[in-house]
């Protein structure tokens, strides 16, 4: 078992949960759903955030943001957000008759999309080009974001009044899906003795965006064994035969699962990725994938189509 090397000879492994345990200490009772959140990170993935109000999400987001020491950006999407809100505008100069180029919140390094689904779809597609390919086009221009770039959208479920679906073009943007849902009895009674009116407050960096930029390297270098990918094919290949599926996961779809296993070998300090790092990773990176035959899309059948990799994943034969 090999250790890649990251600044300072700190293993990304030292890294990645340095960075769980200082988020941990804002976002309580959450450690898997923190490090998947941090493994997308690692990816060069962009994160969903699929839960109701009032459970975390933002927290999450700022949370990791300060423990990088991201510039960061929140934007509240609301029915009445224009493309240029988020992207920037041209300034016209009189005295010059030229254009000045105004950067968008969307210019930061981590960018908070806050209820996305409750924007129309001409804004929801403003960040399709920047979540793809790390810029945006403005009147014929080009405009690099900062590197690195990550969105981390939250999602309130379909069923609440003023929402729009989010089209598959966005939804495949996303690297992961997760839920942070409700804490525990025994945590939420933690959370009440020890909340301060803000739980980000004093909250400093363990680490830097270079650290994290020598982190995706090392994720990117992880290798993967003929086996280890005949079995995400074979997976992936599963939801495009499975009867309850009207469609299957895409080609991309596999290359962000093995994105994500790659990321996650990472907290065992390996250079190879196993079946059970694609295992561990299966239902955040396709689950957001899927299109049900007897679901409306929504919450719901996200969570249905967990259940279904969760079948799938039980019946198709493990590499040894």
């Amino acid at each position: 078992m090999s250790t890649l090397p990251l600044t300072n000879a700190v293993a990304p492994r030292v890294l990645l949960e340095r960075l769980a345990a200082n988020v941990g200490r804002v976002v309580l009772g959450k450690p898997q759903q923190t490090k998947l959140a941090i493994t997308t990170l690692a990816a060069r993935g962009h994160l969903l955030l699929e839960d109701v109000p009032g459970v975390g999400k933002t927290t999450l987001a700022e949370g990791l943001a300060r423990s990088l020491a991201l510039s960061f950006a929140r934007i509240q999407f609301t029915a009445d957000l224009l493309p240029s809100d988020i992207l920037g505008v041209q300034i016209f100069r009189a005295a010059d008759a030229s254009f000045d180029f105004r950067p968008g919140p969307l210019f930061h390094h981590l960018v908070l999309a806050d209820e996305l689904n409750r924007a129309p779809p001409r804004t929801q597609s403003a960040l399709l080009e920047a979540m793809g390919q790390g810029q945006v086009s403005i009147d014929g221009v080009t405009h690099l974001l900062p590197a690195p770039f990550t969105v981390i959208a939250t999602q309130n479920p379909i069923d609440l009044s003023g929402t729009y679906p989010l089209p598959d073009s966005q939804l495949d943007r996303f690297l992961m899906r997760i839920s942070l849902g409700h804490l525990s009895p025994e945590v939420e009674s933690q959370l009440l003795q020890t909340r301060r009116a803000d739980p980000l407050a004093g909250m400093m960096p363990v680490a830097s965006r270079h650290d994290l930029s020598q982190v995706q390297s090392a994720a990117d270098a992880v290798k993967v064994d003929a086996a280890v990918a005949d079995y995400a094919v074979r997976l992936s290949g599963a939801t495009r035969e499975h009867h309850e599926i009207e469609r299957g996961a895409s080609t991309r779809a596999v290359l962000s699962l093995m994105a994500a296993a790659r990321a996650w070998a990472l907290w065992d300090d390996r250079d190879f990725a196993t079946p059970g790092d694609v295992r561990t990773v299966l239902a955040p990176a396709l689950s957001h994938r899927l299109l049900l035959k007897s679901a409306v899309q929504g919450t719901f059948s996200r969570d249905e189509a967990a259940h279904l990799l969760e079948e799938i994943a039980r019946k198709i034969p493990v590499p040894r």
